[in-house]
């Protein structure tokens, strides 16, 4: 079964390749601190969605259910917030590479008339 053998080989390629990337790998943690310096409004935004949840959840239990619908909108607004803010930091990040990329390749970025 050669088909066999060749997946397992590809597993151990993989396993090599990222052994070989060494100790400059980015750890969980690293890379949640960096994402969360890139874009401090998505945490930000996910704690309040789930602030604004608990607490909605909390008012429904105690029979409050005025209380219990408004935090409901909140956290809808905020969830909303949150995925708006996530698109808008996904959409620089995506730039700033584009811009990046474009440097190290000496390319203009603006396409300039030729004389």
């Amino acid at each position: 079964m050669p088909d066999d053998n060749s997946k397992e080989l590809d597993w151990v390629q993989l396993r090599h390749d990222m052994d070989s990337l060494g100790p400059n790998r980015e750890t969980m943690m690293e890379r949640l601190k960096r994402k969360c310096k890139e874009a401090p409004l998505v945490p930000i935004g996910c704690l309040t969605t789930a602030s604004v949840l608990a607490y909605g959840i909390i008012c429904f239990k105690r029979g409050d259910k005025k209380m219990s619908q408004y935090m409901m909108r909140a956290r809808v607004t905020a969830q909303g917030f949150t995925v708006v803010v996530a698109v808008v930091s996904t959409m620089m990040a995506a730039q700033k590479l584009k811009t990046k990329e474009a440097e190290e390749a000496g390319k203009p970025l603006i396409n300039e008339p030729k004389k």
